[in-house]
């Protein structure tokens, strides 16, 4: 009997936070002031620079999987300050020869973080774009925009990415809980509106939620049908979730995705490469590697690690 062996084509997705990846030039309308070379950061052209090529390195070490390599199709980014930096990043770091291109937010964040959806343009075609404005409710700033991209996959399959930054819970979890709420009620408006009109739908939300499994934000995702397809992911060097926080892991990034591109996930892990990790001094244990420590600068990464699913097609 002839054994017929069968290959998966599979499409890589990566969810990432930079951590405050800024250009070093001042933007008389935001707050940015912390992340210019005369700031308690000292945030020079060299570190700029520095920075841009530690992210790239972070997404190509994504493409591995212990078998094979191959860089990812699509990573949804956080804490991007503009279109400078993703221009940088694309066309002048380490990732310049990749051939990704990006689509980005400009939203009224006082800070000036954007997010960003980079794809590769030969397993992904965006066919329209634009940012979801979230109102704030009463005591919130306001937040990021919701990106959303609607594109075709090489598979010839329409895709819908979200890609979301949560408000922090800066100013106590309580407190600030009704922000991530009215998040999660934004986002699922969209995601209801295309489920109307298509039942069926493959849709992929992903980003900084400032929330665990188990939240109110997180839940109101999954009423509206939404799969939590990291739930439960890990990584290969003993992290258990996408920050650290007072010695201990918590899972603040997600990706969920509707039921019918859920059955299409072959696995999620978090990306813990030994070089993206550092010994906690104060707590023990190991950490993401980040850029800064309070005023200290530590040449590192982020302070989250990435999220990487694999998809079948």
């Amino acid at each position: 009997m002839a054994l017929v062996l069968l290959l998966l084509d599979i499409f890589t997705f990566v969810e990432l936070n930079c951590e405050n990846m800024f250009d070093c030039v001042d933007d008389s309308l935001t707050q940015d002031e912390e992340f210019l070379p005369q700031s308690y950061h000292h945030w020079t052209r060299t570190r700029y620079w520095r920075k841009l090529n530690r992210i790239g390195q972070e997404i190509i070490s994504c493409g591995a999987d212990g078998r094979e390599w191959a860089l990812p199709d699509m990573v949804a980014l956080c804490e991007v300050e503009n279109d400078s930096v993703m221009r940088d990043l694309t066309r002048r770091s380490l990732l310049r020869k990749a051939g990704y291109e990006y689509l980005m937010t400009s939203s009224p964040d006082v800070r000036g973080i954007d997010v960003a959806l980079l794809y590769s343009p030969f397993t992904f075609l965006p066919v329209s774009h634009y940012a979801l404005r979230v109102e704030p409710v009463r005591g919130m700033r306001p937040t990021r925009d919701i990106l959303y991209v609607k594109g075709v996959g090489r598979s010839g399959d329409t895709l819908h990415v979200f890609v979301v930054h949560a408000p922090s819970r800066s100013g106590g979890e309580l407190e600030t809980r009704p922000h991530r709420m009215q998040v999660s009620r934004r986002l699922c408006q969209s995601v209801d509106s295309i489920r109307l009109a298509e039942p069926e739908a493959r849709i992929l939300v992903a980003g900084d939620f400032n929330d665990t499994a188990g939240n109110a934000s997180l839940r109101h995702l999954e009423l509206h049908g939404m799969v939590h397809v990291s739930a439960g992911a890990q990584g290969s060097h003993g992290a258990r979730g996408t920050y650290w926080y007072r010695g201990g892991w918590e899972s603040i990034d997600h990706v969920f995705c509707s039921p019918r591109l859920a059955a299409r996930v072959e696995g999620c892990r978090i990306g813990d490469e030994p070089f993206l990790l550092t010994d906690d001094g104060q707590y023990g244990g190991l950490k993401p590697r980040r850029t800064y420590i309070g005023p200290r600068y530590q040449d590192g990464f982020s302070d989250h690690l990435p999220l990487i699913v694999k998809f079948s097609y």
